[in-house]
């Protein structure tokens, strides 16, 4: 998964349920149900674990609550609107990911008939990564070419506006990378409750690390630590929060600023924090650059920290590893709620049928895609529980503390809107491969490499 102002998987925001020192979900736990929902709640049972055809088949639809869709009497394609950065802009990697995981989930419903006996078709408009344009599109979307259900776009900065857009359409607003604490926070959202996030909300990302460190001898543990952070809603929270927690150990903060999301702004803070000599950097990162930019100047001030961990970029798969060379990949961790090797069987088929379909290898298949398939197999799951396309309905039965399987493990929203189930990893790359290493009594997970390989030259 990967970002710009709000983009990635950090928000600034108050601390949630599940950061340490909170006694929230400690063990992965779920959020509570607003009481507003119990005098709305539907007479619903949970879906069950479906097979993989089955899991297919049920991922998505609705309609707007302004003319909702009866399923007995509808006939013709369930229109899904979205809006995604697929033309350029800051996120344009992340949007052709996000498409090619909403197109490959579409596909394989309607390769098992649709939903609803209906097949699906995408109706997907280009924003350019542009916040205004985000708004501009899901207009169209509702009011123009009145779809009947709705996929978030790409990044907690589009998603916020996006998603009041889709409040005063009475649209059920479902999406897999806008996790920022500010999108859950919006008036609208306060007021309609109608925001689902399917993946890990953005606080809860480095707490595997920090419990990590913790669990080192204080001999073992990095004595400073750096923490640069892009001035990002979605890329800041996990870091000021790893930071609190790493200082309550006794590691000293040697260096903590923010930085402006510019590209010609990313060298200046990486030379601080080479100077710092900082034993452990936490970076605060959108993407790829971001984390090319630090890796590059690092590596030209001969310094190399012993521990390196960023919010997002090295999750992004063979984008990452050929824009700063798989030697150098080697040793960076990252923060993240799946990798191509998740121990999920509907996952695993995803990847094989992504590599099938789009070449290249497992583990080049970044985050993205999972985060989008998800979207889609949540509100299928829905639509097909309900028997209807009615977004109101479906709102109700997303609130009803319903559990719902993805390809990134089980769903369950709070009462916001937030995964409150979702499981919480930390990656490594080592020796060309991508593989999980936090939590370490999790399984999948190997030894972490707790010391960084010198950098190659990076160009």
């Amino acid at each position: 998964m990967s970002r710009g102002p709000c983009a990635n998987k950090h928000c600034a925001g108050k601390p949630r349920a599940g950061e340490p020192g909170t006694g929230g979900k400690e063990e992965l736990g779920v959020r509570p149900v607003l009481p507003w929902f119990s005098r709305k709640a539907l007479a619903m049972s949970a879906v069950t674990a479906l097979g993989l055809g089955a899991l297919a088949a049920c991922t998505s639809s609705g309609s707007p609550s302004a003319s909702p869709t009866s399923s007995a009497i509808a006939t013709g394609p369930i229109t899904i609107g979205a809006s995604l950065s697929i033309s350029g802009g800051t996120f344009q990697a992340d949007g052709e990911a996000f498409q090619r995981g909403y197109e490959l989930w579409a596909s394989d419903v309607n390769a098992h008939g649709g939903l609803l006996g209906r097949p699906v078709k995408l109706d997907i408009l280009d924003d350019a990564s542009d916040p205004n344009q985000v708004v501009t599109n899901y207009q169209k979307l509702f009011g123009t070419d009145h779809v009947d259900l709705a996929f978030g776009p790409f990044s907690s900065l589009l998603t916020s506006p996006a998603s009041s857009v889709a409040a005063r359409f009475g649209m059920a607003f479902v999406e897999g990378a806008g996790g920022a604490p500010a999108v859950f926070d919006t008036v609208s959202n306060q007021a309609d409750h109608n925001v689902f996030d399917v993946s890990l909300p953005i606080a809860d990302e480095m707490v595997p690390f920090v419990k990590w460190i913790e669990s080192l001898p204080a001999t073992e543990r990095p004595k400073t630590a750096a923490y640069p952070m892009a001035q990002d809603p979605f890329a800041d929270p996990p870091v000021e929060l790893a930071q609190t927690e790493l200082q309550k150990l006794g590691v000293q903060t040697v260096y903590s600023k923010v930085f402006p999301e510019q590209v010609q702004d990313y060298k200046g803070p990486a030379q601080q924090v080479a100077a710092s000599g900082a034993q452990l950097v936490v970076l605060g990162s959108t993407d790829v650059p971001t984390v090319k930019t630090f890796m590059q100047t690092f590596a030209q001030q001969h310094y190399t920290p012993k521990m390196f961990i960023a919010a997002a970029g090295p999750d992004q798969g063979s984008a990452f590893t050929s824009a700063v060379g798989a030697g150098n990949a080697d040793g960076m961790m990252v923060p993240n709620g799946w990798y191509p090797g998740f121990a999920n069987a509907a996952s695993r088929q995803m990847v094989r049928e992504y590599v099938a379909r789009y070449h290249g290898s497992a583990s080049g298949v970044n985050a993205d895609v999972a985060e989008a398939y998800s979207v889609g197999q949540v509100i299928a799951q829905a639509v097909t529980a309900t028997h209807s396309t009615d977004n109101a309905t479906i709102i109700a039965y997303l609130h009803s503390g319903v559990i719902l399987q993805t390809v990134q493990g089980p769903v369950k929203f709070d009462a916001l809107g937030e995964n409150g189930a979702a499981a919480a990893f930390v990656f490594q790359w080592q020796k060309g491969s991508f593989r999980q290493v936090l939590p370490a009594d999790t399984a999948g997970s190997v030894s972490i490499d707790p010391t960084k390989p010198a950098w190659s030259t990076l160009g």
